[in-house]
Protein backbone atom coordinates (compact mmCIF):
# COMPACT_ATOMS: atom_id res chain seq x y z
CA UNK A 1 0.00 0.00 0.00
CA UNK A 2 2.78 2.42 0.88
CA UNK A 3 4.54 1.63 -2.39
CA UNK A 4 1.32 2.24 -4.31
CA UNK A 5 0.89 5.64 -2.66
CA UNK A 6 4.53 6.48 -3.37
CA UNK A 7 4.24 5.42 -7.02
CA UNK A 8 1.07 7.46 -7.56
CA UNK A 9 2.68 10.55 -6.06
CA UNK A 10 5.88 10.08 -8.02
CA UNK A 11 3.93 9.67 -11.28
CA UNK A 12 1.58 12.54 -10.32
CA UNK A 13 -1.35 10.24 -11.04
CA UNK A 14 -4.66 12.10 -10.73
CA UNK A 15 -7.35 9.90 -9.16
CA UNK A 16 -8.97 11.46 -6.05
CA UNK A 17 -11.60 8.71 -5.60
CA UNK A 18 -8.82 6.11 -5.69
CA UNK A 19 -6.87 8.10 -3.08
CA UNK A 20 -9.87 8.02 -0.74
CA UNK A 21 -9.89 4.23 -0.91
CA UNK A 22 -6.09 4.04 -0.65
CA UNK A 23 -6.08 6.29 2.42
CA UNK A 24 -8.70 4.08 4.05
CA UNK A 25 -6.78 0.87 3.22
CA UNK A 26 -3.53 2.36 4.55
CA UNK A 27 -5.23 3.48 7.75
CA UNK A 28 -6.70 0.02 8.34
CA UNK A 29 -3.28 -1.63 7.87
CA UNK A 30 -1.12 1.11 9.43
CA UNK A 31 -0.02 -1.13 12.29
CA UNK A 32 1.67 -3.38 9.72
CA UNK A 33 3.76 -0.52 8.25
CA UNK A 34 7.43 -0.19 9.06
CA UNK A 35 9.10 3.22 9.50
CA UNK A 36 9.96 3.52 5.80
CA UNK A 37 6.38 2.74 4.79
CA UNK A 38 5.04 5.29 7.26
CA UNK A 39 7.38 7.91 5.81
CA UNK A 40 6.53 7.02 2.21
CA UNK A 41 2.80 7.15 2.91
CA UNK A 42 2.94 10.53 4.64
CA UNK A 43 5.15 11.93 1.88
CA UNK A 44 2.91 10.57 -0.88
CA UNK A 45 -0.30 12.10 0.44
CA UNK A 46 1.47 15.40 1.12
CA UNK A 47 2.96 15.39 -2.39
CA UNK A 48 -0.42 14.58 -3.95
CA UNK A 49 -2.03 17.45 -2.07
CA UNK A 50 -4.80 15.05 -1.17
CA UNK A 51 -6.28 15.79 2.25
CA UNK A 52 -6.22 12.65 4.34
CA UNK A 53 -6.25 13.93 7.92
CA UNK A 54 -7.40 10.64 9.46
CA UNK A 55 -4.63 8.75 7.67
CA UNK A 56 -1.95 11.27 8.61
CA UNK A 57 -3.13 11.19 12.22
CA UNK A 58 -2.85 7.39 12.15
CA UNK A 59 0.66 7.69 10.68
CA UNK A 60 1.65 10.10 13.45
CA UNK A 61 0.30 7.79 16.16
CA UNK A 62 1.99 4.74 14.61
CA UNK A 63 5.28 6.60 14.29
CA UNK A 64 5.29 7.64 17.93
CA UNK A 65 4.57 4.08 19.05
CA UNK A 66 7.24 2.47 16.92
CA UNK A 67 10.78 1.99 18.10
CA UNK A 68 13.05 3.05 15.29
CA UNK A 69 15.75 0.46 14.67
CA UNK A 70 19.09 1.20 13.00
CA UNK A 71 17.85 0.34 9.49
CA UNK A 72 14.79 2.57 9.77
CA UNK A 73 16.58 5.53 11.35
CA UNK A 74 17.21 7.06 7.93
CA UNK A 75 13.46 7.20 7.24
CA UNK A 76 12.62 9.13 10.41
CA UNK A 77 13.69 12.62 9.22
CA UNK A 78 11.67 12.14 6.03
CA UNK A 79 8.61 11.11 8.05
CA UNK A 80 8.91 14.17 10.27
CA UNK A 81 9.34 16.47 7.27
CA UNK A 82 6.33 14.94 5.52
CA UNK A 83 4.15 15.39 8.61
CA UNK A 84 5.24 19.01 9.00
CA UNK A 85 4.59 19.71 5.32
CA UNK A 86 0.91 18.77 5.58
Amino acid sequence: LANTAWACATAQYEAPPFYEQLAYACRVRISDFNAQELANTAWAFAKLGHPAPRLLSAVAVAATRRRVDARAAAATPLLLLALVAV
